[in-house]
């Protein structure tokens, strides 16, 4: 099941979902961690080297990955997450290819977090996106929700961007249900992401199966890493994910990844990475079989032992 074997598992074995009108592969790639080493989205950041993130991307294209999850944001002195993108795989773009970004957020040129970006300021971001990646519209922008409060204005703005052709389709990231159902009364949504990963958040898993009822995906960031975040994670930690990848010749992560899967055919995994042997790690674990056993073990565990889900 690791990414040692002679021959490697290809994305097609995570099955598919279709993003309004666009079918990706259950396991895909996110970029935050391609820019950079370390620590993601701190303006010290070290950068990655420059060829093996573009192998990397090219590595992810070749084991079947269509689904790819960036920002303009996701930057590190000398490294844009979009820039890399465009320079592996523009030129052009593989014809099925989705990418997805983010607005919402802003960090100044130095690295440091700025403010959110008001309504009237997100068509600039769409268009730097749009610049960055080499793209005449993005597939799908989420717009990130940096603070509580209502979404209308915000999202109504990328719903007129929806309109004018510049994006193709719409969603959320961290957000509650009040959020996604006042988005839906001004313009469809195919996507949610939210932080959500086993022993992670177990709160959201009322949120992800009314997003299934609604044919919406849930797409969970740090989905291996957990608690630790943008500070990355080894994927283990639990006595119980530990035992059940020793029985598969998995890793934790792998495991994980897994677990995330089986929580609906809506799930879309994003997991990141600069390595390309952890790339190869992360798309087979799309192929990954837990029992129901296995399956009821690890949901103990994401519960708690007082069986918390919120």
């Amino acid at each position: 099941m690791t990414s040692q074997q002679t021959t490697p598992v290809t994305a097609e074995t995570s099955g598919t979902w279709t993003l309004g009108d666009l079918p990706v592969r259950r396991v895909g790639f996110g970029a935050m961690r391609l820019p950079q080493t370390g620590t993601a989205l701190v303006a010290d950041a070290v950068p990655r080297d420059r060829g093996r993130a573009i192998s990397v991307l090219r590595r992810a294209v070749d084991l079947g990955v269509n689904h790819i999850d960036t920002a303009d944001f996701y930057f590190s002195p000398l490294r844009s997450a979009n820039e890399l993108i465009n320079s592996a795989l523009g030129g052009p773009y593989p014809s099925d290819l989705v990418i997805a970004t983010k607005v919402g957020p802003r960090r100044a040129a130095d690295g440091t977090w700025a403010t959110s970006a008001a309504p009237g300021e997100l068509r600039g971001q769409v268009e730097e996106n749009l610049r960055q990646l080499g793209r005449d519209h993005l597939d799908l922008v989420y717009l990130r929700v940096m603070r509580p409060g209502p979404v209308g204005e915000h999202f109504g703005a990328l719903a007129e961007l929806r309109e004018k052709g510049l994006i193709r389709h719409l969603g959320l990231s961290n957000i509650g249900p009040e959020h996604l159902d006042e988005a839906r009364r001004i313009a469809p949504v195919v996507g949610v992401q939210n932080p959500y990963g086993l022993g992670f958040n177990a709160g959201q898993a009322g949120f992800v199966a009314r997003c299934g009822e609604l044919g919406i995906a849930f797409v969970p960031f740090y989905a291996i890493a957990g608690a630790a975040k943008e500070d990355g994670g080894v994927g283990g930690g639990s006595p119980e994910v530990s035992a059940i990848a020793r029985a598969h010749d998995a890793t934790p992560a792998q495991v994980r990844l897994a677990w995330s899967l089986a929580q609906g055919p809506n799930l879309l995994a994003i997991p990141g990475t600069g390595d390309p042997e952890h790339l190869a790690a992360n798309v087979a674990a799309g192929a990954l079989a837990l029992t129901d056993a296995e399956l009821a073990t690890l949901n103990d565990a994401h519960r708690g032992p007082r069986g918390e889900t919120a």
